[in-house]
Protein backbone atom coordinates (compact mmCIF):
# COMPACT_ATOMS: atom_id res chain seq x y z
CA UNK A 1 0.00 0.00 0.00
CA UNK A 2 1.28 3.50 -0.91
CA UNK A 3 1.76 5.58 1.98
CA UNK A 4 -0.48 8.87 1.96
CA UNK A 5 0.33 12.61 1.76
CA UNK A 6 -1.21 14.70 4.49
CA UNK A 7 -0.32 18.04 3.42
CA UNK A 8 -1.42 21.36 6.04
CA UNK A 9 -1.91 24.35 3.98
CA UNK A 10 -2.41 27.29 6.17
CA UNK A 11 -2.89 31.15 5.19
CA UNK A 12 -4.62 34.02 6.52
CA UNK A 13 -8.13 35.30 5.41
CA UNK A 14 -7.77 37.11 1.82
CA UNK A 15 -4.41 35.34 0.53
CA UNK A 16 -6.27 33.43 -1.72
CA UNK A 17 -6.39 29.72 -0.50
CA UNK A 18 -9.49 28.68 -1.75
CA UNK A 19 -8.88 29.71 -4.90
CA UNK A 20 -5.30 27.79 -4.83
CA UNK A 21 -6.87 24.62 -3.71
CA UNK A 22 -9.36 24.70 -6.80
CA UNK A 23 -6.30 25.43 -8.94
CA UNK A 24 -4.44 22.58 -6.93
CA UNK A 25 -6.98 20.20 -6.95
CA UNK A 26 -7.93 20.59 -10.93
CA UNK A 27 -4.02 19.69 -11.60
CA UNK A 28 -3.18 16.85 -9.28
CA UNK A 29 -6.70 15.34 -10.92
CA UNK A 30 -5.23 15.63 -14.45
CA UNK A 31 -2.46 13.78 -13.00
CA UNK A 32 -4.70 11.08 -11.89
CA UNK A 33 -3.96 11.71 -8.12
CA UNK A 34 -6.88 10.71 -5.67
CA UNK A 35 -6.78 13.68 -3.69
CA UNK A 36 -9.35 15.28 -1.37
CA UNK A 37 -9.98 18.41 0.53
CA UNK A 38 -10.65 18.96 3.74
CA UNK A 39 -11.66 22.24 5.69
CA UNK A 40 -10.89 21.48 9.06
CA UNK A 41 -13.08 24.70 10.44
CA UNK A 42 -16.08 23.34 8.60
CA UNK A 43 -15.15 19.76 10.33
CA UNK A 44 -15.35 21.61 13.82
CA UNK A 45 -18.30 23.49 13.09
CA UNK A 46 -19.90 20.48 12.18
CA UNK A 47 -19.30 19.28 15.42
CA UNK A 48 -20.15 22.49 17.46
CA UNK A 49 -23.53 22.69 15.13
CA UNK A 50 -24.40 19.64 17.20
CA UNK A 51 -24.21 21.69 20.25
CA UNK A 52 -26.06 24.57 19.09
CA UNK A 53 -23.80 26.85 17.78
CA UNK A 54 -25.41 28.52 14.41
CA UNK A 55 -22.45 30.74 12.79
CA UNK A 56 -19.18 29.37 11.68
CA UNK A 57 -17.15 32.19 12.65
CA UNK A 58 -18.45 31.88 16.41
CA UNK A 59 -16.03 28.84 16.65
CA UNK A 60 -13.24 31.56 17.37
CA UNK A 61 -15.15 33.03 20.64
CA UNK A 62 -15.45 29.95 22.29
CA UNK A 63 -13.30 28.95 24.97
CA UNK A 64 -9.84 27.37 24.39
CA UNK A 65 -11.02 24.02 26.26
CA UNK A 66 -14.06 24.04 23.89
CA UNK A 67 -12.20 24.74 20.49
CA UNK A 68 -9.27 21.88 21.76
CA UNK A 69 -11.71 19.73 22.24
CA UNK A 70 -13.49 20.22 18.64
CA UNK A 71 -9.75 20.14 17.29
CA UNK A 72 -9.56 16.79 18.83
CA UNK A 73 -12.63 15.00 17.32
CA UNK A 74 -11.70 16.99 13.78
CA UNK A 75 -8.35 15.41 13.70
CA UNK A 76 -9.51 12.36 14.34
CA UNK A 77 -11.97 12.00 11.53
CA UNK A 78 -8.97 13.51 9.08
CA UNK A 79 -6.65 10.85 9.90
CA UNK A 80 -8.85 8.48 9.00
CA UNK A 81 -8.55 9.91 5.50
CA UNK A 82 -6.65 7.10 2.72
CA UNK A 83 -6.55 9.12 -0.46
CA UNK A 84 -3.58 9.75 -2.01
CA UNK A 85 -3.38 13.46 -1.73
CA UNK A 86 -5.27 14.57 1.67
CA UNK A 87 -5.19 18.74 1.81
CA UNK A 88 -6.41 20.13 4.96
CA UNK A 89 -7.01 23.81 4.62
CA UNK A 90 -7.06 25.79 7.78
CA UNK A 91 -5.45 28.36 9.87
CA UNK A 92 -2.31 28.25 11.30
CA UNK A 93 -3.38 30.55 14.53
CA UNK A 94 -6.88 31.47 15.79
CA UNK A 95 -7.74 35.21 16.98
CA UNK A 96 -9.70 33.99 20.24
CA UNK A 97 -10.62 36.80 23.14
CA UNK A 98 -7.85 34.90 24.95
CA UNK A 99 -5.24 36.07 22.30
CA UNK A 100 -4.17 34.16 19.12
CA UNK A 101 -4.58 30.31 19.39
CA UNK A 102 -2.73 27.75 17.63
CA UNK A 103 -4.91 26.29 14.89
CA UNK A 104 -2.50 23.31 14.76
CA UNK A 105 -1.65 23.04 18.50
CA UNK A 106 0.71 19.78 19.09
CA UNK A 107 -2.20 17.54 20.30
CA UNK A 108 -3.59 17.68 16.84
CA UNK A 109 -0.68 17.48 14.88
CA UNK A 110 0.18 14.21 17.02
CA UNK A 111 -3.25 12.62 15.39
CA UNK A 112 -3.15 13.87 11.93
CA UNK A 113 0.63 13.41 11.31
CA UNK A 114 1.10 15.72 8.62
CA UNK A 115 3.70 14.92 5.73
CA UNK A 116 4.30 18.49 4.68
CA UNK A 117 2.96 22.20 5.25
CA UNK A 118 2.46 24.83 2.83
CA UNK A 119 2.31 28.53 4.18
CA UNK A 120 0.14 30.82 1.45
CA UNK A 121 0.74 34.80 2.29
CA UNK A 122 0.31 37.65 -0.37
CA UNK A 123 1.17 41.50 -0.13
CA UNK A 124 -0.68 42.85 3.23
CA UNK A 125 -2.22 45.42 0.47
CA UNK A 126 -3.75 42.28 -1.58
CA UNK A 127 -5.13 40.65 1.72
CA UNK A 128 -6.69 44.07 2.53
CA UNK A 129 -8.06 44.52 -0.64
CA UNK A 130 -9.71 40.78 -0.94
CA UNK A 131 -11.22 41.03 2.62
CA UNK A 132 -12.83 43.75 1.70
CA UNK A 133 -14.52 42.34 -1.42
CA UNK A 134 -15.52 39.33 0.46
CA UNK A 135 -18.98 39.84 1.89
CA UNK A 136 -19.35 35.92 2.69
CA UNK A 137 -18.60 35.83 6.67
CA UNK A 138 -18.52 38.02 9.50
CA UNK A 139 -14.83 39.11 9.41
CA UNK A 140 -13.41 41.68 12.28
CA UNK A 141 -12.44 44.88 11.20
CA UNK A 142 -9.07 44.82 9.31
CA UNK A 143 -6.31 47.68 9.34
CA UNK A 144 -2.87 47.21 7.06
CA UNK A 145 -0.75 46.83 10.93
CA UNK A 146 -3.49 43.81 11.50
CA UNK A 147 -2.93 42.13 8.04
CA UNK A 148 0.56 42.49 8.92
CA UNK A 149 0.86 41.26 12.25
CA UNK A 150 -1.02 38.24 11.12
CA UNK A 151 1.14 37.28 8.38
CA UNK A 152 4.01 37.63 11.11
CA UNK A 153 1.68 35.48 13.74
CA UNK A 154 1.02 32.65 10.91
CA UNK A 155 4.38 32.20 10.08
CA UNK A 156 5.98 32.09 13.75
CA UNK A 157 3.03 29.10 14.35
CA UNK A 158 3.65 27.29 11.28
CA UNK A 159 7.59 26.95 11.80
CA UNK A 160 6.87 25.66 15.19
CA UNK A 161 4.43 23.04 13.67
CA UNK A 162 7.04 22.27 11.36
CA UNK A 163 10.19 21.81 14.17
CA UNK A 164 7.21 19.57 16.03
CA UNK A 165 6.54 17.15 13.19
CA UNK A 166 9.66 17.54 11.27
CA UNK A 167 7.86 17.97 8.74
CA UNK A 168 8.79 20.72 5.47
CA UNK A 169 7.04 23.82 5.13
CA UNK A 170 6.88 25.67 1.98
CA UNK A 171 6.12 29.19 1.85
CA UNK A 172 4.14 30.69 -0.68
CA UNK A 173 3.59 33.94 -2.11
CA UNK A 174 -0.09 33.66 -3.72
CA UNK A 175 0.26 37.18 -5.83
CA UNK A 176 -2.42 38.77 -7.71
CA UNK A 177 -3.10 36.66 -11.30
CA UNK A 178 -0.07 34.28 -10.12
CA UNK A 179 -2.39 31.68 -8.89
CA UNK A 180 -1.01 28.91 -11.59
CA UNK A 181 2.31 29.73 -10.37
CA UNK A 182 2.03 29.54 -6.62
CA UNK A 183 -0.04 25.92 -7.41
CA UNK A 184 2.61 24.31 -9.68
CA UNK A 185 5.25 25.77 -6.51
CA UNK A 186 3.45 23.74 -3.99
CA UNK A 187 2.75 20.67 -6.06
CA UNK A 188 6.60 20.29 -6.95
CA UNK A 189 7.48 20.60 -3.59
CA UNK A 190 5.12 18.19 -2.11
CA UNK A 191 6.46 15.98 -4.46
CA UNK A 192 3.52 15.48 -6.90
Amino acid sequence: MVENKKIILVGIPGVGKTTLLTTMVEILKDHKKNVVVINYGSLMFDVAKENGLTDRDQLRKLSVFEQQRLQKLAAEQISGHEEEVVIIDTHAFINSPEGYYPGLPEHVLKIIKPTNFVSVSAKPEEIYNRRMKDDTRNRDKITLANIKKELDVQSGMISACAVITGSPVRLVLNGEGKIDEAADKIIKAIGL
